[in-house]
């Protein structure tokens, strides 16, 4: 017997709980980001004459940049993710979905906007980042599909993973496949598109990525307390 798939209204729900949770992440994301550059300013080497430069083009970067991006890989993911839901998740289904919504999730991608499309190691750097969109596409799937009574994002997970060490390692998938987009960029950063600071780039996207780990067990500490 098939699955009933939830109500519209049910997924609605769900989708704002997500949302809700993805644009929390996204502020905390913002915010890290702008310690992180201000932190790398101070005890960079960057003159007199650089520094305020500098300054100014990150801050744009971590800030409008980062929630402009982001806004569009939210409504990409959640949006494709309902339509599967409606339209069933076969395999030529997904396929067809992601081949669909992929450019325009990769749009919104913060180390992709600052990456040569032509540089020999970009195939290998949107192939990861394919398959991190279908990991997450996956996620936000199980959550949408939650019918039992929920108040927020923390409940859908508890009621999707059960339990910390299910959700953390679902989580973690994701979050591997970004450290692997990063070690790309770290192991030749002539793909980076900006002319100055790449140093500071690395430093920053490292960085932010190993406290989003750390945010994630801290999450879950918190939801599976």
């Amino acid at each position: 017997m098939s699955e009933t798939k939830p109500s519209a209204e049910i997924i609605e729900r769900n989708y704002q709980f997500i949302k809700a949770k993805m644009l929390e992440q996204m502020r905390d994301a913002i915010t890290t980001g702008r310690k992180l550059i201000d932190s790398e300013l101070q005890t960079g080497i960057f003159d007199i004459i650089t520094k305020p430069i500098v300054n100014a083009f990150y801050k744009y970067w971590s800030n409008k940049d980062l929630k402009d991006g982001t806004l569009v890989q939210i409504k990409t993911t959640l949006d494709a993710a309902k339509e599967l839901i409606k339209n069933g998740t076969t395999q030529e289904i997904v396929e067809r979905v992601v081949d669909q919504t992929f450019p325009m999730y990769l749009s919104g991608d913060q180390t992709d906007r600052q990456c040569k499309k032509h540089h020999k190691n970009y195939k290998k750097l949107r192939e990861i980042n394919k398959k991190a969109y279908i990991s997450q596409l996956k996620g936000a799937i199980d959550l949408l599909k939650v019918k039992e009574t929920a108040h927020n994002y923390n409940d859908l997970v508890r009621i999707v993973y059960k339990d910390k060490e299910t959700a953390r390692i679902s989580l973690t998938e994701q979050l591997d496949f970004t450290d692997e987009c990063i070690k790309i960029v770290e192991r030749d950063p002539s793909i980076l598109s900006v002319i100055t600071a790449k140093k500071l780039i690395l430093k920053v996207l490292r960085k932010g990525f190993e406290q989003t780990r750390v945010r994630m067990n801290w999450d879950l500490d918190e939801i599976f307390k």
